[in-house]
């Protein structure tokens, strides 16, 4: 161990203070050994530390911090070497603020397009993901402080995130929800990790011997630390053998007397404590290091905004362009419609909400950037609420214009942590206002300002489509360069678009409601389900549009990787993402018909030709073998594939590639969809077949009494009357605030009371309610009120008296 001497100068009890929070946000300290609290702050796309009263939602206002693009957006983008620079000024800004753990960033997949926090994540794709992790965690930790990569993982929903369990088979939890994070510890050597909320087949993700000891330990080899999320923790003495060292936020003491309860009786042995202990402590002091000595406590702020335009511009994606349409000719009439144009929407709600230094916006901005504006009318209400007058003013500026710019997108409620999306719709408000433009005047441009996939059954109505995502604090500016020409746009989508939501492999699946959640899919989410079962799209994955054009020729395939020759063949200068796919010829093992295994984003000037590498690496050919129970590589003759966008493939060839002799993992006619691809709908049978194992019951079992690991909602099937009374005002006073337009108050209850389960009560409350006085509550909960209530009222005096030293 590192600290030995410093861990036997320390009592048990010393030891045991340090495995959870002395607050909020800051670890505890022991002075006399010259241990300091560190400050953890939440920063996937800009840091938010709080200066007044904490909370883990974003509804105090935090420090001013650039709000860079968020990571949806930033994927677009793919550039590692951005992704790096966006950690840098991170980690800049973190230093200047004293935060020494930067939460962020998020990698989880993209399983589903209604998944509420997809905008805080970068991609469908696990390798696309890992790679551009893995370079912000280097920029972030370039200056001394850590990243915090998480949620680990398979946390794919925020409906009962809390508590629901994943039921995944072991290949698509390695394949494709794990590869992102194997990246970022093994390529970005990320100091901490963050455990996700939910269970994964059965055991709580921060309980998970096999995630967290046999793979993120013992196989990916991390030395650092792991932290639960926010109120994350279930039984900490669990956790704590399965390694996960700090509990967020502190409890005020009652688990660290769990821990050394579990000690005393022999649970677990000290030398356990210890090591965790020591890995601890050297988070502590090595991101310590860098305030020991003077540091900038300012940054300075317009030439971090310019970084965030850059990125943001780098980072948008042009998805139509009929005609021509841009970029806008110079002097042509403009009119500029929708809210969005006014106040911007830049980024998502709840954690990572960032207090920006200075905030864009496009109206703004168009005198700056030579565009012609010849007026400006909202259109809709930015909530959804239906306007004829609104409309009518918008159709009336429209008709006099020669080109419309409209500003739709989701507003800041419908995209927030702690809710899943309901649909895959923009509000139909917006719509009405579009087919309302369309029929005065055709020339439309829409800017579109949102961080996860919409359907676009209303594209054939517009001439051009602009996609901004999330773009940060200084994206208005950016899309404006783009619109007019001073950018050529170069981002290229990160995820797939379908045409219907129906359309998309976990639809049937998606979310758990009650007790689990099944991954039937399998390995095709995203484009693999699109492009191996031959489903069409609306935009495919990669896909993004330039004002130049490009040419691939002279394709070279070697064992160590692929060269071809990449020509900028029009009159602009621009940057072109070449993508390298993979498909097994073989059809042995079921695999999707082409997988990305890597990438690159070159600048050509205008009729300029480069020769262009892209490498192999560990992870070009591999599979995981669920029989060796390790990654393996069929022996077999490979698709080696050049491509502007997973269905633009502009050059192929094949390698043979010589395999490690594994058996084969599975019995083919036990598995036909899987081998299909077709698995937008899995028999349970198939998928028993996939796992190995029976599927756990996903229903809640209502005969029962409630326990910890139950929801507040499940209240309304609670044996008390006063529990079933409480869930039924709760339930009224979302609708009433639904109803009456306090969308952000209802969504409040919905993510912070609704799917909390009951230990979240006492884990997020800082000690205010202890798991005894939690007891009680449960046991009015289960009809015995009164024995309930005693219960409660004598082990409140108990913490009472433990608070004040009293006996």
């Amino acid at each position: 161990m590192k600290y030995k001497e410093l861990i036997d100068k320390m009592t048990l009890e010393e030891k045991a203070s340090l495995m959870s929070g002395k607050d909020f946000w800051q670890t505890q300290d022991i002075q006399r050994l010259g241990i300091n609290s560190i400050f953890l702050a939440d920063g996937p796309h800009g840091i938010r530390k709080q200066a007044e009263a904490a909370d883990h939602l974003g509804l105090n206002e935090s420090l001013p911090a650039t709000c860079f693009p968020t990571a949806a957006t930033l994927a677009n983008s793919w550039n590692e070497q951005l992704a790096e620079t966006i950690g840098d000024y991170l980690g800049r800004e973190a230093v200047a603020q004293k935060v020494n753990v930067l939460l962020g960033p998020g990698i989880n997949m993209k399983r589903n397009p209604l998944a509420g926090r997809n905008f805080e994540y970068f991609s469908e794709d696990p390798y696309l993901a890992g790679k551009l992790a893995a370079g912000m965690i280097r920029g972030i930790q370039a200056h001394g402080i850590s990243a915090c990569v998480k949620h680990f993982a398979v946390n794919n929903q925020e409906e009962r995130r809390m508590v629901i369990d994943t039921i995944v088979d072991e290949r698509t939890l390695r394949e494709i929800y794990l590869t992102a994070f194997e990246i970022a510890v093994k390529e970005g050597e990320t100091k901490s990790v963050m455990s996700a909320y939910n269970m994964l087949n059965g055991v709580h993700t921060n309980e998970n011997n096999h995630i967290m000891r046999d793979i993120l330990r013992d196989e990916w080899d991390f030395q650092g630390v792991v932290v639960t999320d926010w109120g994350g923790s279930n039984d900490r003495v669990a956790g704590l053998i399965a390694g996960n060292e700090l509990e967020m936020p502190g409890t005020a003491g009652e688990t660290n007397r769990e821990i050394i309860e579990a000690i005393k009786n022999g649970t677990i042995k000290e030398e356990l404590l210890d090591e965790a202990v020591d890995r601890m402590l050297d988070l502590i002091f090595t991101t310590e290091e860098v305030y020991a000595k003077p540091y900038k406590q300012e940054f300075d702020m317009e030439e971090h905004h310019s970084v965030a335009q850059k990125a943001a511009e780098e980072s948008i994606v042009l998805l139509k362009n009929e005609d021509q349409i841009l970029p806008l000719k110079k002097g042509v009439k403009a009119a500029v419609i929708g809210e969005f144009a006014e106040k911007s929407r830049y980024q998502g709600a709840g954690s990572s909400i960032v207090n920006p230094t200075k905030l864009d916006h496009a109206l703004a901005g168009f005198e700056e950037s030579g565009i012609t504006m010849i007026g400006y009318e909202p259109g809709y209400e930015r909530y959804g609420k239906p306007s004829k007058s609104k409309i009518a003013k918008a159709v009336e500026l429209a008709g006099q214009a020669e080109v419309v710019l409209l500003y739709m997108g989701l507003d800041e409620v419908t995209e927030a942590e702690g809710l899943d999306r309901q649909n895959a719709m923009i509000p139909q408000n917006q719509i009405d206002l579009l087919d309302a433009l369309y029929r005065v005047n055709p020339n439309i441009v829409v800017v579109l300002s949102c961080g996860s996939v919409v359907e676009m059954p209303w594209i054939d109505k517009v001439k051009g489509l602009l996609h901004a995502y999330l773009s940060g604090q200084a994206g208005a500016k950016a899309v404006l360069r783009i619109l007019s020409g001073e950018t050529n746009p170069s981002g290229k989508l990160a995820e797939s678009y379908p045409i219907r939501y129906e359309d998309t492999p976990s639809y049937r699946y998606f979310p758990g409601k009650e007790v689990s959640v099944e991954y039937r899919e399998g390995l095709f989410i995203g484009y693999r389900y699109f492009d191996t079962a031959d489903v069409n799209v609306r935009f495919p994955f990669g896909y993004g549009l330039s004002y130049t054009t490009f040419e691939y020729s002279g394709i070279e395939i070697g064992q160590d990787g692929v060269s071809f020759t990449l020509t900028n063949t029009g009159d602009r200068d621009g940057m072109e993402i070449a993508q390298l796919y993979v498909g097994c010829q073989s059809d042995s093992i079921f695999r999707p018909a082409k997988e990305l295994k890597g990438f690159v984003k070159v600048f050509l000037r205008a009729g300029e030709q480069q020769r262009v590498t892209i490498a192999f690496d560990d992870k070009t050919f591999r599979y995981f073998n669920v029989k060796t129970n390790k990654w393996e590589v069929e022996e077999a003759n490979y698709s080696v594939m050049i491509g502007a966008s997973v269905s633009d493939i502009r050059l192929e060839g094949t390698l043979f590639v010589e395999g490690t002799g594994a058996p084969l993992p599975y019995n083919k006619e036990q598995l036909p969809a899987y081998y299909s691809g077709k698995t937008n709908y899995v028999e349970i049978g198939e998928f028993e077949a996939l796992l190995g194992r029976k599927v756990p019951v996903s229903t809640w079992d209502r005969t029962r009494p409630l326990g910890y690991n139950d929801t507040i909602a499940q209240c309304q099937y609670a044996k008390g009357g006063l529990a079933r009374l409480a869930f039924r005002l709760l339930s009224f006073a979302y609708w009433f605030l639904r109803k009456t337009g306090k969308r952000d108050t209802a969504n409040l209850i919905m993510m912070s009371v609704y799917h909390m389960p009951f230990r979240g009560v006492s884990r997020m409350t800082g000690g205010m309610i202890s798991m005894p006085m939690l007891d009680g509550i449960l046991m009015i909960v289960n009809g015995h009120f009164f024995k309930g209530a005693r219960h409660f009222m004598k082990e409140r005096k108990k913490l009472a008296r433990s608070t004040t030293g009293k006996k």
